[in-house]
């Protein structure tokens, strides 16, 4: 989902907890159903649209969403609802509740209701490669959290449907560079130089062997360069190219596994054909994206709310995709954490372009959706929270004891 979009829907699921509503969530325990009709009405939609547009007019890059935090902090203000800022340099931490455990956080879109228990609002900055959402853990943003919700639109996918599966949803993924050196010179004299053209050449093929014969079969894995620079004229070889590209895996230890292979391939095929070679990952620039897990308790958690929201028969199970996402770094910090795709292809209208092409639409009819499943899901977990500590007297004597 592109940023615009994630700031829109958690000003969505933000709306839904205005005064409007509190006739209807009255106890703090309204239906799933009642939170997409309500998303649905005019008022609400006409102003997520309009929300929605004006962050549009003027997209900013991460750790540069200056205007579209100014807006947030504005709506988050006339709400009356409390936050920190700034975060992670751009971002916002707003709360709503009582301030007290237990927590649980949205992230991206989000809303939560006036009940025991806190709901953490993570606006976060640089999603798409500046690793934000670890600037935002190490900026304290998810202390205390016990769980934490993401989405992203699925452009594929019919509006109503949502889909997610337990365990991993999306890759771990790393980027890597190198500087293949050789020796320049006349193109028609090669015996004078030492080509690493011919050298790159020779490193990509066998960059492609990594996957195709040292790894499972049944253990996804990508290795790709997508970067290949050097040379300038046709008839000189150069002294030196570069090359770059992405690996992915769904496990730690596979990922681990091909970043040592990689090195290890780049600098013994460029010392085959007499070249020499500099590796780099890139971490500062492009932190490492762990692989994003869901948790099992919470994935039970979805079904049911998902199912109250668009009906059993529109909840699928999705199979685990290659690309990443810095949702990731919450699993390392956060107890439960849980990422789904919301379908948002209207059948009767034309094919959405995927969520990177500069032809990228959003297709406004699937905001209700996005919000009404985000309220729910917050306000079912603090609900089944709640029922957990009154059943144990234990855990009640102990969440309380700061009161007695």
């Amino acid at each position: 989902m592109d940023s615009s979009s994630q700031w829109l829907l958690l000003f969505v699921s933000l709306q839904l907890l205005s005064g409007p509503l509190a006739a209807v969530v009255a106890g703090g325990r309204a239906g799933s159903e009642e939170f997409l009709e309500r998303a649905r009405e005019s008022e609400f939609f006409e102003w997520m649209v309009g929300i929605r547009r004006r962050i549009h007019e003027k997209p900013e890059l991460g750790y540069e969403e200056f205007e579209t935090s100014e807006l947030v902090r504005s709506e988050l203000d006339r709400m009356g609802i409390s936050y920190k800022h700034p975060v992670a340099v751009t971002g916002v931490v707003g709360f709503v509740g009582t301030g007290k455990p237990p927590f649980v956080a949205l992230r991206a879109d989000m809303d939560a209701l006036a009940m025991q228990g806190t709901v953490v609002l993570l606006f976060q900055p640089a999603e798409e490669g500046g690793g934000g959402a670890k600037k935002m853990i190490e900026a304290g943003a998810v202390d205390n959290v016990e769980a934490i919700f993401g989405f992203h639109v699925s452009t594929n996918t019919p509006i109503g449907i949502v889909e997610s599966r337990p365990g991993p949803v999306m890759a771990g993924s790393g980027f890597f560079e190198a500087v293949i050196s050789g020796k320049g010179g006349h193109a028609a004299i090669p015996q004078h130089t030492i080509d690493p053209i011919v050298a790159a050449s020779n490193v990509i093929v066998s960059l492609q062997h990594l996957v195709s014969r040292e790894a499972d079969p049944l253990d996804s894995q990508v290795v790709t360069v997508a970067k290949f620079q050097g040379g300038g004229a046709f008839n000189v070889i150069p002294d030196s190219v570069t090359i770059g590209g992405t690996f992915r895996a769904f496990s730690k230890e596979s990922f681990f596994q091909l970043k040592q292979r990689i090195e290890e391939v780049i600098v013994g095929q460029a010392s085959v054909q007499r070249c020499s070679a500099t590796v780099s990952f890139l971490e500062k620039e492009r932190p490492f994206f762990p692989v994003t897990i869901n948790n099992d308790t919470l994935h039970a958690h979805f079904i049911k709310v998902a199912g109250e929201i668009v009906g059993p028969g529109n909840i699928r199970d999705r199979h685990p995709v290659m690309g990443a996402e810095d949702f990731a770094f919450f699993a390392e910090v956060v107890p439960s954490t849980y990422y789904y795709f919301l379908g948002m292809q209207n059948e009767s209208g034309e094919l959405l372009k995927p969520g990177h092409s500069p032809y990228f639409t959003v297709n406004e009819d699937v905001l209700p959706y996005g919000a009404a499943l985000h309220a729910s899901l917050a306000q079912k977990f603090l609900i089944q929270r709640a029922d957990s500590a009154l059943q144990s007297p234990s855990e009640a004597h102990s969440s309380s004891h700061d009161e007695l």
